[in-house]
């Protein structure tokens, strides 16, 4: 299984290297890894790893607790989609059927946000209407308040970690996950620029519908 690993590290030569072998000693292997954020001489970096299925993590966070200066901020389960570039991926999948495209994207961007489901709601004063879920939603499924509408992280009261990104015709795209920390201000930038890019499908699309 695939595991999200975000650690705040020392931002110095060697530093992540040691995370990186601290990481492979506790028998996990590193697939890939980004850094989210560099500031006051630390930086924030999150690795996805494989590790054994059924395995638990007691290792790895010990591993991780013996390294000087490295302070563990969360580690939960993630199925990130294969290839060098999934947001090109996504857009393609959209662009060849627009008239799904706002499912599409929907269904599609939990892996990519190490999530566990996404919905398109339209936010009222009673409440928010879900009009499509992903997989791993419940039935019955209550969004909390949406307002403000703009592209924005926040956390529940229940403590599950939201992003949201308006769409076009007053929907918006929320994104949940729960077992981790809140979404990275660069999660909740890749979200709005998959919204902007498929909106722009969307009108390119009409557009052409509506040529003679």
């Amino acid at each position: 299984m695939l595991l999200r690993v975000r650690v705040r590290l020392p931002d110095r030569p060697g530093a992540l290297g040691q995370v990186a072998r601290t990481l492979g000693a506790a028998g996990a292997d590193v697939a890939q890894m980004a850094v989210l954020e560099r500031d006051g001489g630390r930086a924030l970096d999150d690795f996805t790893v494989a590790w054994p299925a059924g395995a638990g993590i007691d290792r790895l966070c010990d591993g991780l607790a013996a390294v000087a200066g490295v302070d563990i901020v969360g580690i939960w389960p993630t199925v990130e989609p294969q290839g060098a570039f999934p947001d090109a991926e996504l857009l393609g999948r959209v662009a060849a059927d627009p008239g799904r495209g706002p499912f599409t994207l929907s269904d599609a961007v939990p892996a990519l946000l190490s999530a566990d489901w996404a919905a398109l709601a339209e936010p009222g004063p009673a409440g928010s209407a879900v009009l499509h879920a992903s997989l791993g939603v419940g039935a019955g499924v209550v969004l909390p308040a949406l307002e403000p509408v703009r592209a924005r992280a926040f956390t529940a009261p229940d403590g599950t970690q939201f992003a949201l990104a308006p769409m076009p015709d007053d929907v918006v795209l929320v994104v949940a996950r729960t077992g981790a920390p809140p979404f990275h201000r660069s999660e909740v930038f890749r979200l709005e620029q998959l919204v902007g890019a498929a909106a722009a499908i969307f009108g390119a699309a009409e557009k052409l519908l509506e040529s003679p």
